[in-house]
């Protein structure tokens, strides 16, 4: 148990990370302030603090986020009858404003809020010392804090530096690069696992034969780079209808043709009744093909990741085109619960889970549903067609259904998934 939850914060915290990351980095070069780069979610753990950004690590690990300025996570808090206190620098500017309990400024001046523009004037107005016989104002500098009601420090938002002031194309590849580099993860990740495994896997019918554990393929004269053409008769073309032939025929006399160069023979075994997550299955010894030339290994990470983005983009077709079941969805809980087996294979599982991970996460951030990184470009495309933003009220209320509409699905799907795993 212990190597799974730290399999799971691992390879979690790693994806969302490198997501996130993206986001961050396009962000800081389009000049939009990011206030919070945080992994986790709930309450805050650590933060660390630069001039521009807190970085935070926050105790969940189902999640992270990076806080833009004047992104749609990105609040005022300061609402009138707020108290606070104010510490005055240089040219009688606010340079610190705490909101929180949990802190005290040295030389802070206490107020109660009546008024602010921490986006446009900068400034900040109220009663001092809880004399409310008259209002006073005090300028606030561009670069400001605010140390928020748990503690994080982060800077003030004015206008210049928030996301839409933007150009379009900066906050379209902004909205893109998370997704995106969680592809450039999953290519790098499945290219450390060919070379791993120490080659290639090949998803087609072409085998080589194991020289331990279960070795009734190589006892029958079958070897390295063999193709498997017809299992009984059926025919199979891809690892996945091989295995599944086999499978099916545990301690049954079983015809395998077989293809070397340009021959073909066939012949005759039985496999072995095996135990598998517990179900009984026939198993020969063999694994799929690996192809060990450098070349072929390089390029490994782009053929896996396009094959398998085909087969996940193929998978959510079926679901939204065919009849949708929560069993085809899986959230933390799934996860977590899949990450058992990965840990339980090695390092070789653990990075096959990593990149199939990203890869899903990448894609899913895709679909154009509010809120998400997809619903964020549509919204973009949509602008850029019409040549000027929606109106402020309509782009909330859209991300704000796909708000709802993620929050029932994560809820629905956690549930599911808690009675699939962990009850029935």
């Amino acid at each position: 148990m212990l190597t799974t939850i730290i399999t799971f914060i691992i390879v979690f915290g790693v994806i969302v990370f490198i997501h996130e990351f993206g986001h961050f980095y396009f962000a800081k070069r389009a000049g939009i302030l990011v206030r919070e780069f945080s992994i986790g979610m709930g309450p805050k753990l650590f933060n660390y603090r630069t001039a521009e950004t807190t970085y935070t690590i926050r105790l969940l690990p189902v999640g992270g986020y990076v806080r833009m300025a004047g992104g749609e996570d990105d609040e005022d808090e300061l609402k009138p009858g707020t108290p606070v206190s104010l510490f005055v620098g240089d040219q009688d500017k606010v340079t610190r404003i705490n909101t929180s309990k949990k802190t005290t400024l040295f030389n802070g001046i206490p107020m109660q809020v009546t008024a602010t523009d921490l986006e446009h004037d900068l400034w900040i107005e109220g009663y001092e010392n809880g004399d409310e016989s008259e209002t006073k104002r005090y300028a606030v500098a561009h670069d400001a804090t605010i140390i928020e009601s748990d503690g994080t420090e982060v800077r003030i938002a004015p206008t210049d530096v928030q996301f839409q002031s933007a150009s379009l194309g900066h906050r379209l590849m902004t909205n893109f690069a998370g997704p995106m580099n969680n592809f450039i993860l999953a290519i790098i990740v499945y290219t450390i696992l060919t070379f791993v495994v120490g080659g290639v896997t090949s998803n087609n019918n072409r085998i080589d034969p194991t020289s331990s554990g279960v070795t009734i393929a190589r006892d029958a004269g079958i070897k390295n780079g063999d193709y498997i053409t017809a299992v009984n008769g059926t025919k199979v073309k891809t690892w996945d209808g091989l295995a599944t032939q086999i499978q099916k025929r545990a301690n049954k006399k079983t015809t395998l043709t077989i293809k070397r160069d340009d021959a073909t023979k066939q012949v005759t075994l039985t496999p072995k009744a095996e135990t598998v997550q517990k179900k009984t299955v026939g198993q020969i010894g063999i694994t799929q093909y690996h192809n060990h030339a450098i070349g072929a290994m390089l390029l490994s990470g782009f053929t896996q990741t396009w094959d398998m983005t085909k087969r996940l983009i193929g998978a959510i077709w079926s679901m939204v085109s065919g009849h949708f079941s929560l069993n085809d969805l899986g959230g933390p809980v799934a996860i977590f619960a899949t990450t058992s087996t990965a840990a339980s294979e090695g390092i070789a599982g653990v990075l096959n889970f990593l990149a199939f991970l990203s890869l899903n996460l990448g894609i899913v951030n895709l679909l154009p549903i509010p809120a998400l990184d997809g619903g964020k470009i549509l919204l973009n495309v949509i602008e850029g067609i019409r040549r000027k933003p929606l109106p402020e009220s309509v782009e909330t209320g859209i991300t704000l259904v796909g708000v709802v509409f993620l929050v029932i699905l994560m809820v629905l799907v956690t549930w599911n998934d808690i009675e699939r795993y962990f009850i029935r």
